[in-house]
């Protein structure tokens, strides 16, 4: 691929291989919320992945909520209920899994779920796009459609306060030297 293409947003780079039409804007969003946060993050430094500025969100929580969303969602899309082991995970969000996490753990932590939902997104057949899906305990309804699109949403908004948090820390950190 040229640069002139690389530079522009995932969605304008054209459709993606085995994506069904419907599904393209999920996934454009998807790729393009992994393509900021590996640009800003590359040398963001591990000992402020879990500082919150002000009381936000940790940067540590966000990349572990964005892996640990797009699991929950899809799997509601697929029909089927959470299990124990992803309502743990949701549990210890915000949480520092060991001493020795690292900012690019966490990153392939989201890359491979990352990955997991695009394969889901190739084997979606659209005409299952309207089906109704229940979300959660309650099983309040809504669509694979709905969910896959939510997916999106939410991950583009936690990538936005993750970029925020982010660059906040880095140039703290910067004008105290």
């Amino acid at each position: 691929m040229n640069n002139k293409i690389q530079k522009l947003e995932v969605w304008l780079r054209g459709p993606l291989p085995d994506v069904p039409p419907l599904l393209q804007p999920v996934a454009h969003a998807l790729l393009q919320a992994q393509e900021e946060i590996h640009t800003y993050l590359k040398d963001f430094p591990d000992t402020l992945l879990w500082e919150r500025p002000g009381g936000v969100a940790s940067v540590g929580f966000h990349l572990q909520h964005l892996a640990g969303v797009l699991d929950r969602l899809f799997t509601y899309a697929r029909g089927q209920a959470l299990t124990e082991q992803q309502l743990q995970s949701l549990s210890l969000e915000g949480k520092s899994p060991t001493p020795s996490t690292t900012t690019q753990s966490l990153l392939q932590a989201f890359d491979t779920q990352l990955t997991v939902a695009l394969d889901q997104l190739r084997t979606t057949k659209e005409n299952t796009l309207t089906e109704v899906r229940g979300v959660g305990r309650g099983q309040v309804p809504s669509t694979v459609l709905g969910l896959l699109f939510h997916a999106a949403e939410h991950t583009q908004r936690h990538v936005g306060q993750l970029l925020v948090t982010a660059k906040v820390l880095v140039v703290t950190v910067s004008e105290q030297k």
